[in-house]
This record gives structure tokens, C-alpha cells and sequence, in this order.
């Protein structure tokens, strides 16, 4: 079984040499326990929650401007809808593997300094697509740019995790994670307009410059001691935790399927939701991409604020109460998903999209603050970054790929039943629309799944609480 060893901590975080071995077994050195530093006080706080939010909002900017360009980028190469999906999947597949052993850093060295590497990394890679001269080129600018994109959740949550105590931690997660509707409808509010206007090059440089500025207030923050914020921070033996432990836990199992599920809806209603509306609706490049901004930041915003106030809330109660919440809220977006497709006013189909896109951003402040409560600190972005890995490479990167590529077997059927030899773009906007059917069944699945990890939560975090007891 092969180790991976952590290095020694850095200066700023005061830690102790850790060894976490992959296939299960701790190191047989002894692991010194620490005294963390006093509480992270309230303004250095908040100042570094709105950095990290900033950060999040760039991320998933520049993640979704390939779905706010998905049409202009088609034309001019002459894709069809399973290479645009390529595009996004290709993405996740690096993103995920790479994320492992970027967090396993994360757990042991300056998270600032390799959060601002990634920032510079993923800015530089996002410009770099506007020169593409093939899909190749655009193939590979997008495998370069998931390689920085790949240090922001583990590190961000981690350090999030180290600033707020166990039951005040979905609301921060929840603000944390408004990056994925704000950023994602920020692109389709620009990008979209940009494109129609200067062209989708000209779209692609102004999505990257925006993280450049960030980096040096990045910086300046002051990074928390691993385990500031817990009521008893110990760094012992029995409070870390190889990977294979962290893939033992039952509860973590669900939430690794209910994140395959999650962002496989995700990934696919963010590449092709523009789309939708310009084969479907009819509506221009602009329209369309203002239209998906609209729904994202409405229903996104909401739906992530309404899960981080009430997450914390019902963790007063019992405790699988942020999963059941979590799991009612993914049934609730089912129906809309269905008819939000289905609609023939782009009015209609926008309000139920949005209210479907509601309840996919909801699953963050409910889920990712039940992660940190069966994980322990020094281990927390490791577990993160597995999650990561496993529900994008079980789930978001199919979530692209397949839609695509069940719009474009869809779209051959309907031209075959009309009897035309070609592939016309009334029968793709057929295609495309039965194929996103899909996202309205894996809702289903998601409550079910995020039901069944409520039960086994309660024994799971009492057994974290016993290790770091012991």
C-alpha cells in the first residue's frame, strides 16, 4: 500500500509533523498535541469570509464561461453537442485527480499561498482559451486551467472550517458556496452580451482577469490554526485520519453519491441551459445567456442563503436534520425541473428553472456542513478533496458528456421519425430538451440517497466526538 506522507506543517499554523498513511494504518511515530492559537476575533474573520466568497464567485465564473459561449464556440468549429459537453467534462476529470493530492497539501502547508498559485494558474489558462486555433487547443486550455481550479473548495473550506464552531458553520459554507449561482450567472449576465458584441475571444480574456486583483488581498489575510474553532482542538493520533478511514464512514458514502448526483444536474443545466432557450425559445445569444443569469442568481442566491440560515438552525434539533431538510428540498425540485423543461414560454421555463436551480444550490449549506461534523480538523480538506474526486468523477464529469450525447442521439431519432436526412436545429432543440429530462429523475434519487445518509449521521459525528475525546 503506497504512503503519502504529510509535510511539516508551516510556521503560520504552528502544527506538528503529521504521517497519514493512504491504505488505513497511522504512522507509528508519535503525533504531539497542540495548543491552538486564541479565536480568530470578528473582523479578521468576516474579512477573510469575504475574500474566500470573492474567490468562489471568480472560480465559478470562469468554470461556466465555456456553457455562456457553448453556441458561438459550436458554430465556429462545427461541434456537435457531445464535443461542447467534452469541453466541460475533460475539465472535471483532471479537476477531480488532482484535487486529492492538493488537498492532502492543503492539510499541511499555507492554504493562502496555494489558493493565490491556483488563482494565477486558472487566470492565465482562461486567457489562454481565447487563443485557441482548434478544439484541441480548447481541449487542452481547459485541462490546464482545472489544475488551479482544483485548490479552491479544499482550501477554502478547510480554512472555513477553522474560523466557525461546528454549529455556526452552515451559514458561512452557504455564503461561501453563493460563488456557484453568482459567479455562474454573472458569466451568463456578460459573457453572453460580450460574446454578441466583440466576439467570444474578447468574452474569455475579460472572464480572466478578474482573479488576478484578488490574489494580493489574499495574501494579506491571516490563516487560522487547523482546529481554532473546535470547542476541544486536539492534533492527536486518534483525531487524524487516513483516507481509507474517511471513505469507512457511512455517512460520507452517501454524501460522495448524493455529490455524484448533485453535480451531475449541475454541470448539465449550466452547459445547456443557454442553449435550451436559444434552440427552444428562439431568443439570441444575449437574451439567452441573460435569461440563464437571471434564473441562476434569483433562485442560486436564495436558495443558498434560505439552506445556510436554516441549516444551522436545525442542527439545534437532531441530528441527520440538515440531510432530511437537504433531502426535501431535492424532491421539491423535481417537478420543477420537469416542467421548467417542458414549458413553451421562455417566462415559465426560466421562473421553474430558477426554482429547480434553487434547490440544487440549497444541497450546500445542508450538506457541506454535515461533512465537517464527522471529519476531524487536521483531515478536513483531504476529505474534501475525496469527495471532490469521487463526485466529479462519478457524477458532474458525466453530467456534460451524457447530456450532450443523449441530445445528439435524441436529435438523430426525431430527424429519422420526420423522415430528414439532415440535422436540422429544430430537431437538436428536440433532442436537447428530452435528453435534460434526466435531471428531474436524478432529483429524485438525490432525496432519496441524502435521506438515507440523516440516518447514519448521528452515529458517525458521536463517533468523532469519542476519537477526539480519547
Amino acid at each position: 500500500m503506497v504512503s503519502l506522507c504529510q509535510e511539516r506543517a508551516g510556521g503560520e499554523q504552528g502544527q506538528s509533523d503529521t504521517d497519514v498513511i493512504l491504505g488505513g494504518a497511522h504512522s507509528t511515530d508519535a503525533i504531539k498535541s497542540v495548543i491552538p492559537s486564541p479565536e480568530v476575533n470578528s473582523r479578521d474573520r468576516n474579512t477573510a469570509l469575504a475574500v474566500l466568497v470573492a474567490v468562489n464567485i471568480l472560480n465559478f465564473y470562469d468554470r461556466n464561461v465555456i456553457g455562456a459561449l457553448a453556441e458561438p464556440i459550436r458554430r465556429e468549429f462545427h461541434l456537435d453537442d457531445t464535443q461542447v459537453g467534452l469541453l466541460g467534462s475533460i475539465f472535471i476529470w483532471l479537476y477531480a485527480i488532482v484535487g486529492v493530492p492538493l488537498g492532502r497539501i492543503a492539510d499541511g502547508r499555507s492554504r493562502k499561498r496555494l489558493l493565490a498559485g491556483g488563482m494565477a494558474a486558472w487566470s492565465v489558462l482562461t486567457a489562454m482559451a481565447a487563443m485557441a486555433g482548434s478544439y484541441s487547443m480548447l481541449l487542452i486550455s481547459r485541462l490546464g486551467f482545472a489544475v488551479g481550479e482544483a485548490v479552491v473548495a479544499p482550501t477554502a473550506t478547510s480554512w472555513i472550517g477553522d474560523l466557525f464552531p461546528s454549529e455556526k458553520r452552515a451559514g458561512p459554507l452557504a455564503l461561501f458556496m453563493i460563488g456557484v449561482p453568482a459567479g455562474a450567472a454573472l458569466t451568463y449576465f456578460f459573457s453572453g452580451s460580450i460574446a454578441q458584441a466583440f466576439g467570444w475571444r474578447v468574452a474569455m480574456v475579460v472572464a480572466a482577469a478578474p482573479a488576478l486583483l484578488l490574489i494580493p488581498l489574499l495574501l494579506r489575510l491571516r490563516e487560522p490554526v487547523r482546529g481554532a474553532a473546535e470547542a476541544r482542538a486536539v492534533q492527536s493520533e486518534a483525531s487524524t485520519m487516513s483516507i481509507m478511514a474517511v471513505l469507512r464512514i457511512p455517512t460520507f458514502q452517501w454524501i460522495i453519491a448524493s455529490g455524484a448526483l448533485v453535480n451531475f444536474n449541475h454541470y448539465a443545466l449550466g452547459t445547456f441551459m443557454p442553449a435550451l432557450l436559444s434552440r427552444v425559445h428562439h431568443v439570441t445569444l444575449a437574451q439567452s445567456g441573460i435569461a440563464t443569469g437571471i434564473a441562476y442568481m434569483s433562485g442560486g442566491v436564495v436558495g443558498s442563503l434560505i439552506a445556510g440560515w436554516f441549516g444551522d438552525r436545525v442542527a439545534l434539533g437532531t441530528s441527520g436534520g440538515r440531510l432530511k431538510w437537504g433531502a426535501a428540498f431535492a424532491l421539491a425540485g423535481a417537478p420543477a425541473a420537469y416542467f421548467g423543461i417542458q414549458a413553451e414560454s421562455t417566462t415559465a421555463t426560466v421562473a421553474l428553472l430558477a426554482v429547480f436551480y434553487l434547490t440544487l444550490c440549497s444541497y450546500y449549506g445542508f450538506v457541506y456542513s454535515s461533512i465537517q461534523d464527522i471529519v476531524p480538523p487536521s483531515t478536513r480538506a483531504t476529505a474534501m478533496a475525496v469527495y471532490f474526486m469521487a463526485m466529479y468523477l462519478c457524477g458532474a464529469s458525466f453530467g456534460p458528456l451524457l447530456t450532450g450525447k443523449m441530445s445528439d442521439v435524441l436529435a438523430h431519432r426525431a430527424a429519422a421519425l420526420a423522415g430528414s436526412p439532415l440535422i436540422t436545429d429544430a430537431v437538436r432543440a428536440i433532442g436537447l430538451r428530452q435528453a435534460m429530462l434526466a435531471m428531474p429523475v436524478l432529483s429524485v434519487l438525490l432525496s432519496i440517497v441524502l435521506f438515507l445518509g440523516s440516518r447514519t449521521i448521528g452515529w458517525d459525528s458521536g463517533e468523532l466526538k469519542r476519537r477526539n475525546s480519547a
